[in-house]
């Protein structure tokens, strides 16, 4: 390993020829090659770990490597993996609440008793999740990890929670989830509960969790727990977290599940009375003194959150909730939409209308949420022409209008209610041409202010009974849309991702749209080419207007307060404080959006304007001219 790395930095200092993933590739082939029991000593995944624990642990051996600071960062790009998981900007980690029962039972809705509900356990962030006890502190440990292992950037992390439906959970749950999240990003506390780690020789060492003997219990569940004493609860708990030990557990009660004799609901109602989950649900409650607390000390802490999104269904979208999540420190909702033609919806037992839909679009838009929507292709009752037709409405109809969408086909999984239907040949899933005509029809109707952020669900093919099993599905878009390019307006298309940029090489343009009860501006950095550095979404409200659509008043700032839903600047991800020369981060780019966006708002009448910053941005926006006002940040126009 340590070979393999030398000869690295020896070519990099050199300069004497390209040095990129190809020539990596081949170098790691020709170390294994010559081994003598031609097993896989190096590889590309262990070299930035084994490096980085060097540098770490052993400073005499890292020292006598002679890397100047130059080298080494040419070198942490070259052994990065994964860029893309920091390309836009920040560094995403989803965690995945509890296994929990849901209000809703949708038809095409996966029903995996070990998951909250539509999720599966074959899925990667849910598997981190089980193997972490669905702690939200030691999810964002591990996947912290992971990330820096290798080789991204920290410093800025947007925290997405997945699980059914949020506001299903009761409040005091909520609190903790959130209170878990920010202790886990703000404090130094390392991970050591992984199921494995790269030791100073480059090999994987296992690091198996023990119960300790006479450790604290999950009554005594605090705050302040390290990594290890919060893994020791819920061994103490007798909670088990092995994929064999779960599958074992979940077994009889899937099996009914699947055969419609027990709901979903019913099983995981009978897993929380188990006395295991009682016990550890005992130390699951927090006050909003400790959220505020622990956001108190994000803003200040090595690592910040600049964002924090929530999952949760449009009939339970209210003004009250919509307060709650924000005191929380929510700053995007993800909503499940799935359709908004209302036969469609009823058929698929989705008991939410058109209507509501609406009404949870005005009162997230209302209090500056970004609003990400869940929509579904290949429904019971719908037709390729129909799904277009109706994804035109959501992306042109004033009522709606995302910000980004989920924009996914529907597929057959065992557990699913859609069996019976599907067994009675009343649906079926659409062929390959026909799904990718739709999604490409679906992306060139997609307007310059929405982001289309992903294709497809992490849904293994072992578990789709039929549908889309295709994992490259968007590439396959993309490839249809190759001569097209140019008619492409979708955020995620036009991304300039880790590329270099000049801002004397950018412009700025307003895009401008009216919603049921906003006036919005999407303020972009574009190149000549239309590629996107970074844009901002100001909002002008009407409170008349979003009152009518809503049927009560639900404007959280007061009249004449203009608002800055989202500031976002793409690029590799800069760390606090730090700037790369061509990287986008830290340019000017994000202040130059805002000034842009207060004097059309000054403009425009209004005489304040609102921010709904992240915690972890507070600090940016006072440096702005910005001052703490409750749930948001205001300032004088």
């Amino acid at each position: 390993m340590e070979d393999a790395l030398l000869e690295i930095v020896a070519a990099i200092k050199a300069h004497s020829q390209t040095i990129d993933a190809v020539w990596l590739d081949k170098l790691v082939r020709r170390h294994n090659r010559a081994t003598h029991d031609a097993q896989r000593t190096v590889a590309k995944r262990r070299l930035l770990p084994f490096y980085l624990d060097v540098r770490q642990n052993d400073p005499d051996r890292w020292q006598s490597w002679d890397i100047d600071p130059d080298t080494e960062a040419q070198l942490l790009r070259l052994l990065k993996m994964k860029p893309r998981r920091t390309a836009s900007g920040v560094a995403t980690i989803t965690v995945i609440t509890k296994p929990w029962p849901c209000s809703s039972d949708c038809l095409y809705c996966p029903n995996d008793v070990r998951m909250p509900k539509s999720y599966l356990s074959s899925e990667p962030a849910c598997q981190r999740a089980e193997h972490n006890f669905f702690d939200p502190y030691l999810q964002v440990k591990s996947r912290l990890r992971a990330l820096e292992q290798m080789g991204h950037v920290t410093d800025k992390v947007e925290l997405i929670v997945l699980g059914g439906t949020w506001s299903d959970y009761p409040e005091a749950y909520q609190r903790w989830f959130v209170r878990e999240l920010f202790r886990a990003v703000s404090d130094d506390e390392p991970y050591d509960g992984g199921p494995e780690r790269i030791d100073a020789s480059g090999a994987i060492a296992p690091s198996p969790r023990q119960a300790t003997p006479g450790g604290p219990t999950c009554l005594q569940m605090g705050p302040h727990d390290t990594v290890a004493q919060r893994t020791a609860c819920y061994d103490a708990c007798g909670i088990p977290s092995s994929p064999e030990a779960l599958a074992a557990a979940a077994k009889a009660r899937q099996r009914e599940v699947n055969a419609g004799t027990l709901s979903y609901s019913q099983a995981t109602r009978q897993l929380m009375r188990t006395a295991s989950w009682q016990q550890a649900s005992e130390g699951q409650v927090a006050t909003w003194d400790e959220v505020e607390a622990w956001h108190h000390a994000n803003e200040t802490s090595r690592r910040r959150v600049v964002g924090l999104v929530i999952e949760t269904r449009p009939d339970l979208v209210t003004p009250d909730s919509a307060r709650t999540m924000r005191r929380l420190g929510c700053t995007k909702v993800q909503m499940g939409i799935q359709s908004l033609d209302d036969a469609v919806l009823a058929a698929n037992e989705r008991l939410v209308s058109r209507q509501r839909i609406a009404q949870a679009f005005a009162v997230l838009r209302a209090f500056g949420f970004k609003v990400h929507v869940h929509f579904m292709v290949n429904l019971l009752g719908s037709t390729p022409e129909a799904d277009k037709t109706d994804y035109l409405q959501l992306v042109t109809n004033p009522h709606f209008c995302p910000d980004e969408v989920k924009l996914y086909p529907c597929v057959l999984v065992e557990s699913s209610r859609l069996m019976r239907a599907y067994g009675q040949g009343l649906w079926r899933p659409y062929e390959e041409d026909e799904l990718v005509d739709v999604l490409v029809c679906d992306t060139l109707a997609t307007p310059a202010y929405t982001r289309i952020s992903r294709m497809i669900r992490d849904i293994s093919a072992c578990d789709i009974v039929a549908g889309n099993k295709k994992t490259n599905l968007r590439q396959m878009v993309e490839a249809r849309l190759a001569k097209r390019m140019g008619e492409v307006r979708e955020i995620r298309l036009r991304e300039i991702a880790g590329q270099d940029v000049r801002r004397d090489d950018l412009r700025l343009e307003c895009v401008s749209y009216d919603t049921c009860g906003t006036r919005e501006h999407f303020l972009q950095w574009v190149t000549d080419e239309g590629r996107i550095a970074g844009f901002c979404r100001l909002s002008l409200p009407d409170p008349d207007a979003l009152q009518a659509c809503v049927g009560q008043p639900c404007l959280p700032t007061a009249p004449h307060t203009a608002m800055i839903r989202e500031v976002h600047v793409y690029g590799r991800v800069s760390g606090l404080g730090t700037s790369e020369q061509g990287a986008a981060q830290h340019a000017g780019l994000g202040r130059s959006l805002v000034e842009e966006a207060c004097r059309l708002a000054r403009e425009a009448g209004y005489g304040q304007m609102a921010v709904i910053s992240s915690v972890g941005t507070r600090p940016y926006y006072r440096t702005l001219g910005f001052v703490d006002a409750g749930l948001y940040q205001l300032r004088n126009l």
